[in-house]
C-alpha cells in the first residue's frame, strides 16, 4: 500500500493539522502519492502514527465535493477507518463508565448522564433522598480523574471566604496576598449546597459561569477542567435555603439517583460500607478529559435535531403549567449535552433519543411553575412530569 502524506483534516466542522484526528470525518491526502481510487491506503501522519483509509472522492481547491473524475485534482479525499484515537477515547470512556458503575451499583444511565454532564463542560446537582449513593456517585466522579478535588460541607455559618479564599495581610512584605480557598481545583464537591445561606452560594456562581474569582479588584481563573458538583436533599427543609433560580440555571444538569432494584440492592449488602475503588488509581488525566470535551463538540449535530430541540423549548415558554420557560442557556445546554451523550454512546452525531433522554435532567430545574401547580404537588416532580407531557407532545424528527 502507499504512504500519503496528511496535508490537513476536517470532521465534525473542525479542521486540525492531520495528526491528532478527531472522531471520524475527512482527511486530505496528496493525489500524487495514492496508487488509486478506492484502494485502500496507509495514511501516515507527521507524529509516524499510521491509520488505515480508503479513498472515497476528490476535492479541488481543498474542499470536497465529491467528484468522481480526477480532473483538476489537488488532494485525495479518503476516509478514516479504524483510528487509534477513536479506539482510545472509546476505551478511555468505557474504563471511566466502568469504575463509576462499580461504585454506584444498578444505576447505568444515571452513570452515563453524569459523564455527560462532565464532557459538556456542565456542572451537576444531584437532587434525592440521604442515603441513595448522592455522595457516592460525586466522590467516584471526581476521584476517577487525575485532578484536584476538594469536598466542602456546606452549614448555615458558612461565609463566601470559606469558598473562594481570602486575603491576607504579610506583615513581612506589607502587602496583601490572597489565600486561594477550596473552589480552587478541579472538581468541587459542595455537599448540602442548599444548608448554606444564599450569600455563601452566590460566591459559586461566577466560578460556575466564568471559570474564574474575582477578589480585590483582581481575577483569579479556575484551573481546567472544572467542575462543580452539589448535592441536596429535596425533603428535608429545615435550616435549608432553597437555591435561587439563577444558581440553579448554572447547573447543567439536576438528576435523581432513586432506590436500587433488589438485585443491587442485595449486591449493596453484601460489598458492605464504603466505596471498593476509593483508594484506587484514576483513570484519566486532566488533560485527556479536556481532550474529550474538545472532541464533543466536534459531534455532528443536524438541523433537524436543532428544529427539535427549539420545538421543545418552545413549548415550555407556551406551557399553560409553567410561568417561565426555558431560556437560551438551556436550550444551549440541552445542544451541547446532547453531543456529549453521542460522544459517551460511541457515535459521531446526534440523534433524538439523545435529546430525549437528557431532556428532563437538563430542562426540569430551569422552568417555573404556575402557583396552582406547585401548590398541589412537590415542584421537582412536577416540573419534570410537565418536561416529559412537553416531549410527548412534540414531533420528533424521522
Amino acid at each position: 500500500m502507499a504512504s500519503g502524506e496528511v496535508v490537513g483534516f476536517q470532521g465534525g466542522g473542525g479542521v486540525t493539522d492531520g495528526v491528532d484526528f478527531g472522531v471520524g470525518g475527512w482527511v486530505a491526502v496528496r493525489g500524487d502519492l495514492i496508487d488509486a481510487f478506492g484502494k485502500e491506503e496507509s495514511v501516515s501522519g507527521d507524529n509516524g502514527a499510521e491509520w488505515a483509509a480508503v479513498s472515497r472522492g476528490y476535492v479541488t481547491d481543498g474542499e470536497f465535493d465529491g467528484a468522481m473524475k480526477p480532473m483538476g485534482i489537488k488532494h485525495l479525499v479518503v476516509i478514516i477507518g479504524e483510528m487509534a484515537e477513536c479506539a482510545t477515547a472509546a476505551e478511555r470512556l468505557g474504563a471511566l463508565t466502568a469504575r463509576l458503575e462499580s461504585s454506584l451499583r444498578g444505576k447505568a444511565e444515571v452513570v452515563r448522564l453524569s459523564l455527560a454532564c462532565l464532557l459538556s463542560r456542565g456542572h451537576l446537582l444531584i437532587e434525592d433522598v440521604p442515603g441513595v449513593g448522592k455522595t457516592t456517585l460525586a466522590n467516584a466522579l471526581a476521584r476517577a480523574v487525575d485532578c484536584g478535588f476538594h469536598r466542602l460541607q456546606f452549614t448555615a455559618d458558612m461565609l463566601p471566604a470559606d469558598v473562594t479564599g481570602v486575603s491576607v495581610f504579610n506583615t513581612h512584605t506589607h502587602e496583601f496576598e490572597f489565600k486561594p480557598g477550596p473552589l480552587f481545583t478541579n472538581f468541587l464537591l459542595a455537599d448540602e449546597i442548599n444548608r448554606a445561606t444564599p450569600k455563601t452560594q452566590s460566591a459559586l456562581l461566577e466560578a460556575m459561569n466564568e471559570g474564574q474569582v474575582s477578589m480585590d479588584g483582581r481575577t483569579y481563573p479556575l484551573g481546567r477542567p472544572f467542575m462543580v458538583l452539589a448535592t441536596q436533599n429535596p425533603l428535608e427543609h429545615h435550616g435549608t435555603y432553597p437555591l435561587p433560580e439563577s444558581q440553579l440555571d448554572r447547573f447543567l444538569m439536576r438528576l435523581r439517583i432513586g432506590y436500587p432494584d433488589a438485585a443491587n440492592e442485595r449486591e449493596i449488602l453484601r460489598r458492605g460500607p464504603g466505596d471498593p475503588f476509593a483508594h484506587a488509581a484514576a483513570v484519566l488525566t486532566g488533560q485527556e478529559v479536556i481532550d474529550l470535551q474538545d472532541q464533543a463538540e466536534q459531534v455532528r449535530v443536524d438541523e433537524a435535531i436543532v428544529d427539535y430541540i427549539m420545538a421543545i423549548v418552545e413549548r415550555t415558554r407556551r406551557h399553560e403549567s409553567l410561568t417561565l420557560g426555558v431560556s437560551p442557556r438551556g436550550a444551549q445546554a440541552l445542544y451541547r449535552a446532547s453531543q456529549a451523550m453521542a460522544l459517551v454512546d460511541g457515535r459521531e452525531y446526534v440523534t433524538p433519543d439523545d435529546v430525549k433522554r437528557l431532556a428532563v435532567a437538563v430542562l426540569s430545574h430551569r422552568v417555573a411553575l404556575s402557583t396552582r401547580v406547585a401548590a398541589a404537588q412537590r415542584t421537582a416532580v412536577a416540573a419534570e412530569r410537565i418536561v416529559e407531557e412537553i416531549l410527548t407532545l412534540t414531533e420528533v424528527p424521522l
